[in-house]
């Protein structure tokens, strides 16, 4: 009875110590690269684009085709990696949606945003600085924030986006519209009523061509941040880091301020509103 309880017990200790030597399935969490290998075992780099938000997204109504110099920075890191472009049409509003739901795999010219800090990982590097200026009727520009803040002002921004959270904390007292996209927050304010578009201050530069108002960079001056976004999810350290480095090889080279300044140059705006010393 004995001998057989001993043999009982050595072979469950054998079969114990062969399942703690045997091999574990390497998981997400223990390859930092996971992210990169998905993205290059799809071949595609999913990535967001926009309706009315040149110079950059824009789209060929002719034939569909896209853009601007965000998409010609998305398709650096697609070449960088070895996959294709795959356009998916949405807003600014909705990109948290977008990374949770796994239509795109990556997000650019975006603001740190503690909403969208819950789902996705922002590169702390920015790619460039903008700033957040105000677009008011002809012959109406701000000095200052503080000539919104009244009740009897009305502030539009687009839905969701990080305009609305700068109005918000700025504005208390104004009455804040939020629509779904700068085309028709630029409506609101022809048909008289806005009296203010909260925008970033290279959209509202290019939108001067367009004669419908006055551009001001209302003090005190809002300095924004604009960077790369991934989706939080297990391995994607590696991409995170092959992403911080791209920031750093492009603006180190001066690569990320000279294609901006070509595009907007190219489309003829402006650069001269901006305050001396600014840097992008």
């Amino acid at each position: 009875m004995k001998l057989t309880v001993i043999r009982t017990f050595m072979a469950a200790l054998t079969i114990g110590l062969g399942l703690l030597s045997a091999p574990i399935a390497a998981s997400a969490d223990d390859n930092p690269s996971a992210v990169i290998d998905q993205i290059r075992a799809s071949g595609v780099l999913k990535v967001p684009v926009m309706t009315g938000e040149e110079p950059g997204y824009i789209k060929d109504p002719a034939t569909g085709q896209w853009s601007g110099f965000y998409y010609e920075f998305l398709g650096e890191i697609a070449t960088q990696l070895g996959v294709k472009l795959e356009p998916v049409e949405t807003t600014w509003g909705n990109l948290a949606a977008d990374f949770q739901s796994n239509k795109i795999d990556i997000a650019i010219g975006v603001n740190p945003n503690p909403k969208r800090g819950l789902v996705v990982d922002y590169l702390w590097e920015p790619l460039f600085t903008d700033a957040w200026a105000v677009l008011t009727p002809p012959g109406k520009p701000v000095k200052t924030w503080a000539e919104l803040n009244s009740p009897d002002k009305t502030v539009v921004v687009q839905k969701g986006s990080t305009m609305q959270v700068v109005a918000e904390a700025l504005l208390p007292k104004a009455k804040i519209t939020p629509v779904e996209d700068r085309g028709l927050a630029l409506m609101e304010l022809q048909a008289g009523r806005a009296d203010g578009v909260v925008l970033s201050i290279f959209d509202a530069l290019q939108i001067t061509n367009q004669k419908i108002g006055n551009v001001s960079l209302p003090e005190p001056i809002l300095r924004n941040p604009a960077t790369l976004a991934v989706a939080r999810k297990p391995g994607n350290a590696g991409y995170i880091n092959f992403l911080t480095n791209w920031i750093l090889q492009e603006r180190s080279l001066g690569l990320a301020q000279g294609k901006l300044a070509r595009s907007w140059e190219a489309r003829g705006i402006d650069l001269s509103i901006l305050p001396a010393g600014f840097s992008f």
